[in-house]
């Protein structure tokens, strides 16, 4: 046990990469959670829970932190924890995350993360749009207080600051999708079936997906960034090697929402995906759009509805899957959208099951984005493994995970 892993919103990408990281290292490290729920909260308050909580242990080396946490308080609550190499996580960052109105924005929520990063030895992003919109704001962001304002903070930060794209177990999915995808990843990506199992030829990206880790200053020993087989981080250069096979069978998680909206849900069960493309053309078929985020404002699906409600106007035939997962608060235009587009609907709802999810997505066309902050992409990541064709925003982290490559469609940067 001499990694302490703290997660203070235990769901999404945050609960995926701490359930990967305990899956790899094993007995080697133990896990301290808090439900995601109530984000502000945790944010506000994590840091006295684990004070109370985090077991004391003399075989601690590391602590591995997400930034919801306020590392700072931690280590002065607990002089033990605030002795360890301590490595700070970046999802997102609040310094250039969006709200819904400019005077809503806490300042506290920034400034903590200003704060964890001064008591780290080590500050990870997910993506260089991260670090940089992080690092690049904290000047603008500290002429906020009134006076007697810090000064150069950014010169303090950046050396210890990193990029370690976010990893990703990609299972086989080749049983979920249909001939036609499979045919064109044969013939586009250079892959080759092996049974019903897609094998990769030593496919661009991945060692030197592998290298990073390697070579990251984090110290290999702490076992956080040592690549592992079938482990893949996404590259500058593009899209990870997408096909190689897992290390291990997917198994299907417990669901990580109790929303009520889930109960209802599952009485909405459209979704047959079999009879979707069986004894179909696929270019008669309607199109599959899939739309794969959390159902919160910053993912703007406001943008996402209007375009889709247009087609419907227009007579256009096509099929949505709206995924994701949902939190105590959903936009009312969920509920309106759900009702406006009636049989197009072929699932509405999030999947607690990988295998159901991943499903969804292979027999999906098209994956969209209309996202107004995106600091890494796991769900546009996963959906374009299955084979969807992405469409996003010139803007963001997008053109750094798909850099302009044969394939990649933008949105362009204005709205319309």
């Amino acid at each position: 046990m001499s990694i302490l892993l703290i997660e203070a919103f235990y769901g999404g990408s945050h609960k995926q990469l701490m359930d990967l990281l305990q899956e790899e290292l094993r007995e080697d490290c133990v896990l301290c959670t808090l439900p995601a729920k109530k984000w502000h909260w945790k944010a506000r308050t994590a840091a006295l829970h684990f004070m109370q909580t985090v077991p004391t242990s003399t075989d601690y080396r590391i602590l591995f932190a997400s930034s919801v946490l306020n590392l700072a308080e931690l280590a002065a609550l607990r002089p033990d924890l605030g002795k360890l190499k301590k490595i700070l996580y970046f999802h997102e960052n609040q310094l250039a995350y969006p709200v819904q109105k400019c005077q809503e924005r806490d300042f506290q929520y920034g400034y903590n993360q200003v704060l964890s990063c001064l008591v780290a030895d080590v500050v990870v992003f997910n993506s260089a749009f991260n670090m940089e919109s992080f690092l690049t704001s904290i000047g603008k962001f500290m002429k906020l207080i009134p006076d007697h304002r810090p000064k150069d903070l950014e010169k303090l930060i950046r050396p210890k600051c990193q990029v370690l794209y976010f990893p990703v177990r990609f299972p086989d999915v080749s049983r979920f999708m249909p001939e036609h995808k499979l045919a064109h990843l044969e013939k586009v990506i250079g892959v080759k079936r092996n049974g019903d199992v897609y094998q990769s030829e030593g496919l661009p990206g991945q060692q030197k997906s592998r290298a990073l880790m390697k070579n990251s200053n984090t110290h290999s020993e702490s076992g956080l960034c040592e690549a592992q087989p079938g482990l893949c981080t996404t590259q500058h250069e593009g899209l990870p090697a997408p096909l190689t096979a897992p290390a291990r069978p997917n198994k299907p998680e417990a669901p990580e929402s109790t929303n009520p909206c889930q109960e209802e849900d599952k009485q909405h069960l459209t979704f047959n995906l079999c009879n979707i493309s069986s004894g179909q053309d696929n270019q008669q078929r309607p199109l599959h759009i899939a739309w794969p985020h959390r159902w919160e404002h910053d993912k703007d699906p406001e943008t996402f509805f209007k375009v889709l409600l247009k087609l419907k106007e227009k007579d256009l035939p096509f099929h949505v899957s709206v995924l994701g997962e949902t939190f105590t608060e959903i936009p009312d235009i969920f509920a309106e959208a759900k009702k406006a587009l009636g049989s197009s609907v072929l699932h509405w709802g999030y999947l607690p099951s990988k295998d159901d999810y991943f499903q969804a997505l292979c027999m999906a066309d098209v994956v969209i984005s209309t996202a107004k902050h995106e600091f890494f992409g796991v769900a546009m990541v996963e959906a374009v493994y299955c084979g969807c064709y992405p469409l996003c925003p010139e803007a963001l982290v997008y053109p750094e995970i798909f850099p302009g490559r044969d394939g990649w469609v933008f949105l362009g940067s204005a709205r319309r």
